[in-house]
């Protein structure tokens, strides 16, 4: 009876701690924040390769790449234009690996037809951003797809002299625009371009619906991604600063570097950025 009851209180005191560990919250989500995961990262692989490295760092959302071999037996790549039967694969591949899509691209349209092709897709796949560089002149058009298919869009910079490098120009183009129309913040290209991160995401305060977050080794053009906190990005301060904003929303790695093996760099990422978090709480 002794040895029973012994038994019976480890046995409880185990499920007690496998039940807490279960239901205990990641420190990014008492901010509101999402830990995401770029498939473009795993370009070389079949996004299904790349949904089982997400899973294996422990992540549980995933941006889809545009033109990424599926895997998993499945035709074709994750182009916009798969057919109904495709997009339920993708969905049931997804749900699989319980990761959810929360945005893709970066993508724009050739023509009004096919914008609006886009936001089909985005609608179907229940991916709620697509990220994109529409032109200018192209902007009504996609603010009102967006309203009509409540799909965000998250204007995205890549690095100088494209369209969008520089915030002054993005915070112009969405100004009283639809808060569907907002800014996916990727502070590596802006370092690339020389810009201050801090600064540039201070400029575009309340229209950030995402962020490509990276370190970077330098602040040239043809710098690469490194280590989180390992070089010369201010990730504290612009977490910081983040947080200041009240940002609700998912922290996209896109990590560029070590292509063929990049897990354990983004595994030492995602530790650093969760130290960082409980440092700010």
């Amino acid at each position: 009876m002794k040895y029973q009851k012994c038994f019976l209180t480890t046995l409880l005191s185990l499920l007690v701690f496998i039940s807490t560990s279960c239901t205990q919250k990641a420190p990014e989500e008492n901010l509101n924040w999402k830990l995401c995961i770029g498939s473009y990262t795993f370009k070389l692989f079949t996004f299904e390769e790349a949904l089982k490295k997400v899973d294996s760092l422990g992540v549980k959302y995933i941006e889809m790449a545009t033109s990424q071999k599926i895997g998993a037996g499945i035709e074709g790549t994750t182009a916009y234009t798969m057919d109904e039967a495709t997009q339920k694969s993708i969905l049931d591949l997804c749900s699989k690996y319980n990761i959810k899509i929360l945005s893709y691209g970066v993508i724009n349209g050739k023509s009004e037809d096919d914008w609006e092709t886009i936001f089909k897709f985005a609608k179907a796949m229940q991916i709620p951003t697509i990220l994109s560089e529409p032109k200018l002149e192209e902007l009504d058009l996609v603010e009102k797809l967006a309203d009509k298919y409540e799909v965000n869009v998250a204007i995205h910079n890549h690095a100088t002299p494209t369209k969008y490098w520089n915030p002054d120009t993005v915070a112009a183009a969405i100004n009283n625009r639809s808060t569907r129309i907002g800014v996916c913040a990727d502070i590596g290209h802006w370092v690339r371009s020389g810009l201050d991160p801090i600064e540039s995401i201070k400029k575009l305060e309340g229209r950030i619906l995402e962020f490509h977050f990276k370190d970077m080794n330098a602040s040239v053009i043809d710098a690469h991604n490194v280590v989180w906190g390992t070089g010369v990005v201010d990730i504290k301060g612009v977490m910081q600063e983040i947080k200041r904003q009240k940002y609700e929303g998912p922290f996209t790695v896109e990590y560029e570097y070590n292509w063929e093996n990049s897990v354990p760099d983004i595994r030492e990422s995602l530790k650093n950025f969760r130290a960082f978090v409980k440092e700010l709480e």
